[in-house]
Parts: C-alpha cells; sequence; structure tokens
C-alpha cells in the first residue's frame, strides 16, 4: 500500500514541476504577497475592550472611569482587584488595554501633583494598540484642561505612563506579517488540493485510476501528501523570511508553531479535496478554491477584528480554519505561548480537517465508482 501511495505521490509532484504554470503558482506569488503584505499592509480596528484597576478607590479616579464608560470606543470588560489579575487578561485577550490607577492618584492631584494614571497594552496588534492609546491620550487631555480650568491650575495635573506588552515599540509589522504564514499556506495548498483531482479528469487521465490497484484510500492520501510536504514547505519558507528578513521575535516554541501549521493544513488539504472531487474543470476546481479562500479571509481576523462583527457572522467563523491559526501563529511569534495556553485552537481545526476529508473521500469514492 505504502509503495502505491508514494508512487502517486511522486506522479503528482513530477506532474507540478513540469507544469510551468503550476511553478509559477508555488514561487512568485507568495514571494510577491509577503514583499507587498510586509511593507505595505496596515489595518485598523475599533473595538477595544478594557479593564480597569483602581486602587485609589477616590472621586477623582472615579470621575475619569466614567469618562471611559461615556466613550463609545471603549467597552469595560472587568474591574481587577489585584496585581495578579493584570497579565491574565491581557495574555488571554480578554482586555486590549489595562487602566491602572495608583493608591495615591487622588491625593496627588488635590495637593497639586500629578496623578499617575499607568496604561498597559497588549501590543501583538500594535496598530490597534495604537490607536486605543492615542482615544486614552485623549480623554486624559479632556480631563486635565476640565480638571486645570475648575481649579485654576497651569498644567495639567494627569500624567500617563504607558508600557505596551509584547511588542515595546507597537510595530504593525509585527502583527500583520505572522498572519501572512497562515494566509500564504493556505493560498498555495488550497491551490494545489483543489486541482489535483480536476486535473486528472480535465487531462481524461482520472479513468486510467479505476484500472489501477490503488484503493479509493490510498488515492486519497497519495493526492493529499503533495499538498501537505508544499504547504510545509511554503510555511517554512514564510517562517524564515518573517524571522530573518524582517526582524519579528519567534518568542515561542517551533514544535507548537508546526503542529499548529500541520494540524491547519489538514483542515486546508480536506476542503481542497472536497472541492477538487465536485469539479470537472481545473477551472472550476480554482473557481471553487477562490470563493472559499476570499471569506476564509474575510472572517479570519486576519485584517478586520471578530468581535467587530455581527453575532451570527461571528458564529459563521467557527466553521474557518484560519481562524484558528491565525491566533496560534501571532500567539507563539509574539507572546511565546505554549500548547497549555493554545491547545482550544487546535481541536477545531482538527475537527475540521477530520470532517472534510470525510466528506471528500465518500465525494470521490462515489465518483470513482
Amino acid at each position: 500500500m505504502f509503495r502505491r501511495i508514494l508512487a502517486l505521490t511522486i506522479k503528482e509532484f513530477i506532474g507540478m514541476l513540469k507544469n510551468k504554470k503550476s511553478r509559477m503558482v508555488l514561487i512568485l506569488p507568495p514571494i510577491a504577497q509577503i514583499i507587498v503584505f510586509g511593507y505595505a499592509a496596515t489595518f485598523d480596528l475599533r473595538d477595544v475592550p478594557v479593564a480597569i484597576y483602581n486602587e485609589d478607590q477616590g472621586d477623582i479616579s472615579r470621575d475619569v472611569i466614567a469618562r471611559f464608560e461615556g466613550s463609545r470606543a471603549f467597552r469595560i470588560i472587568d474591574n481587577l482587584d489585584s496585581d495578579d489579575e493584570i497579565a491574565p487578561v491581557i495574555n488571554l485577550q480578554k482586555a486590549l488595554v489595562v487602566l491602572h490607577f495608583h493608591r495615591e492618584f487622588s491625593k496627588n492631584m488635590l495637593s497639586g501633583r500629578p496623578g499617575e494614571l499607568q496604561v498597559i497594552l497588549d501590543g501583538r496588534n500594535s496598530n490597534t494598540a495604537l490607536i486605543a492609546l492615542n482615544y486614552v491620550q485623549t480623554i486624559i487631555a479632556d480631563f486635565n484642561r476640565q480638571w486645570a480650568a475648575d481649579h485654576s491650575m497651569p498644567s495639567a495635573p494627569a500624567r500617563l505612563v504607558v508600557r505596551s506588552w509584547f511588542n515595546r515599540m507597537l510595530d504593525s509589522h509585527w502583527f500583520i506579517i505572522p498572519g501572512i504564514v497562515a494566509l500564504l499556506t493556505i493560498v498555495v495548498t488550497l491551490e494545489v488540493t483543489a486541482l489535483s483531482v480536476a486535473k486528472e479528469r480535465e487531462a481524461g487521465t482520472f479513468d486510467q485510476l479505476l484500472v489501477t490497484p490503488m484503493t479509493p484510500f490510498e488515492i486519497l492520501v497519495g493526492k493529499s501528501l503533495p499538498g501537505m510536504i508544499i504547504g510545509l514547505i511554503e510555511g517554512t519558507f514564510i517562517i524564515f523570511v518573517t524571522c530573518f528578513w524582517f526582524d519579528i521575535p519567534l518568542r515561542g516554541s517551533l514544535l507548537v508553531l508546526y503542529s499548529g501549521l500541520f494540524t491547519f493544513l489538514l483542515s486546508a488539504i480536506g476542503i481542497g479535496l472536497m472541492i477538487s472531487s465536485i469539479s470537472l474543470t481545473q477551472q472550476q476546481g480554482l473557481m471553487g478554491a477562490f470563493m472559499f479562500l476570499v471569506p476564509s479571509v474575510v472572517l479570519s481576523g486576519f485584517a478586520t477584528p471578530i468581535a467587530n462583527m455581527p453575532k451570527f457572522v461571528q458564529d459563521l467563523t467557527l466553521l474557518n480554519p484560519m481562524r484558528y491559526i491565525l491566533v496560534i501563529v501571532r500567539s507563539v511569534f509574539l507572546q511565546g505561548a505554549g500548547f497549555e495556553l493554545l491547545w482550544t485552537q487546535y481541536i477545531p481545526m482538527a475537527v475540521i480537517g477530520i470532517v472534510s476529508l470525510a466528506v471528500a473521500a465518500m465525494l470521490f469514492k462515489r465518483r470513482l465508482y
């Protein structure tokens, strides 16, 4: 069985490498897209979840908090009681911003000294963090002007102390480029697998599979392996460029990253083979892959936060494997997250992969016989 699968896999590779168009698809688009996204892309997000840690409990800190509660740019999701609660809400991405009012905030301001308000930002999404920081600074500046006018003070009393986690310089490339690992990998893998069976059928060689001793399972595995191998090679190339060309730190484990990449490729291959099994021509296969890719990218959180989408669309994103791999890639690169934080992202991708491969096998078997 293994010899037959290996022979079919080698045949698929030879067919792709001999075809000039296939070689162009595998090499040029990933290079062009990573250059374009790496240097030109930047994204804007709107929803800003905020956690409050107020050690002061004075009237002035409550007044400042009321201004954030009244702002449509912020949504207060939690009130913290200790320093130990700050890290979990940032690490688990429950809050993008934590506002920490120090114990003597109101006392210092009433005595004419600056009251310190610490702003802790999740720097993994640097573009959003910068926008959130600008909103915070606008609210505090407005509060300062009113306080100075009401108390006949010449200068602004409240002072921000900003600290950004995971991305100290708030470089937007640190958020965008790791996501390209998932984007370009699914593009290439889906194209390869979506064309695999359709290409055989269009060329008239599909019927030759009927007279071979190979079972439908062996043919399905033989068609899947090239997509998996090419996807891993493409992913490795993009990871290499991300680390050594764009100088973005890889803080987590390669085992965690490649486990996520393998599971993601499994789901992408299953979807690609489903498309290929129902396509009669290569053009239909390409159109099917394109019809899946566009909503997959839009609903992944790559460009627009899922939290900003309508509720029914958020539920729809649960069927999208790109949603989960983006969390894994960005968390491993910027946060150094391990399996204990990311295991909930692996399970849905594995389920999607198993179900899609099973459906592809049934469709393939029905067409084979």
